[in-house]
């Protein structure tokens, strides 16, 4: 009996050692890592229309191009129509079977709500429907402290990383319920910062919290819609750029360096490309100690608050900024 006992205790203790060495080799969670090796190929998505905001620069961008090479019809969306005509360039010149009407140059300004039927409109009268949207837009935040930040930029922050998305996916949602089959696929860009709270940030947390909690409970509510909600870690994008302060006419307009340890915005497209292939719903990417401190944040509550304890508010920081350490 014993011996039976202590079968089961190693099987558990190895279980538990291959997961360590895991979140330490991988740049993703475990499920994403399986899936990008045996799950579905991103070709799956071959001839699906898909409709990303935010598609300018960023994230946004490396999951058009992605998507482009697997033979997307595309619809990208953000307010610079010239940065937007360069992305579709760059998806025709790297999908030679894509043709020019096969991608579409939308621009719009999300915060302009009374546009999102309308806009969504012009998407169904070009391809007659509408299989994916990626909610990508929206701004980070850096500030000096919790208490130094005007309500105007919670407001503004919120309107754009949480009422923008929900108004544009309910009305995408409601397309899709009135399909014969009721399905379709809504991904959301989330962040590590909807998992876990970071320093100097606290109104992005929050409103990143809060989209993963409409859309966890969209999933809930309509179950044929399958739901993405895809959180990455630190990522080498411009966005720094254009982050919100504690002022709601100030920007952090500090760009991102490259002695930063950021995953490659490329890297990161595709595995968003990857976790809408295989329908996760919820998946989240960035270079170690991201996934290792996700995983404790989320499936080991009392482990949890002996990390925060160790690593402190100058620790959390450095791993949200990617900082390197000196040699």
């Amino acid at each position: 009996m014993w011996g039976f006992f202590s079968i089961i205790g190693l099987i558990v203790v190895l279980y538990y050692i291959i997961y360590l060495i895991l979140w330490i080799v991988l740049d993703s969670d475990v499920e994403l890592a399986f899936k990008e090796r045996f799950g579905k190929p991103i070709s799956v998505l071959e001839g699906k229309i898909c409709w990303i905001t935010g598609a300018s620069s960023g994230i946004g961008k490396s999951l058009a191009l992605e998507l482009a090479k697997n033979n997307v019809k595309l619809v990208i969306s953000a307010r610079r129509i010239e940065e937007l005509n360069k992305v579709k360039e760059e998806c025709l010149k790297i999908a030679p079977n894509l043709k020019e009407e096969n991608v579409l140059v939308l621009p719009m300004d999300l915060l302009n709500f009374d546009s999102h039927e309308s806009k969504f409109k012009t998407v169904l009268d070009t391809f007659g429907c509408l299989d994916i949207l990626v909610n990508n837009a929206g701004r980070s935040q850096r500030v000096k402290s919790w208490d130094s930040i005007d309500i105007n930029v919670d407001r503004e922050l919120f309107e754009l990383d949480v009422f923008s998305v929900v108004n544009l996916s309910r009305v995408v949602v409601r397309y899709f319920k009135a399909q014969k089959n009721g399905r379709g696929h809504i991904a959301i860009t989330s962040s590590g910062s909807g998992l876990v709270p970071v320093p100097f940030s606290p109104s992005y947390c929050g409103a990143k919290f809060a989209v993963n909690g409409y859309f966890s409970a969209l999933k809930v509510d309509e179950p044929t819609i399958d739901v993405t909600c895809f959180c990455p870690g630190p990522i080498a994008t411009p966005f720094l750029e254009e982050c919100f302060t504690g002022s709601p006419d100030a920007k952090h307009g500090i760009p991102v360096s490259p002695n930063e340890r950021r995953m490659a915005s490329e890297r990161c497209g595709k595995l968003f490309a990857v976790a809408i292939a295989n329908k996760t719903m919820l998946s989240w990417v960035g270079l170690f100690p991201i996934s290792a401190l996700l995983y404790i944040v989320q499936y080991f509550p009392n482990l949890r608050k002996i990390v925060m304890v160790i690593l402190g508010r100058k620790g959390m920081q450095a791993i949200r900024e990617g900082e390197k350490k000196e040699d």
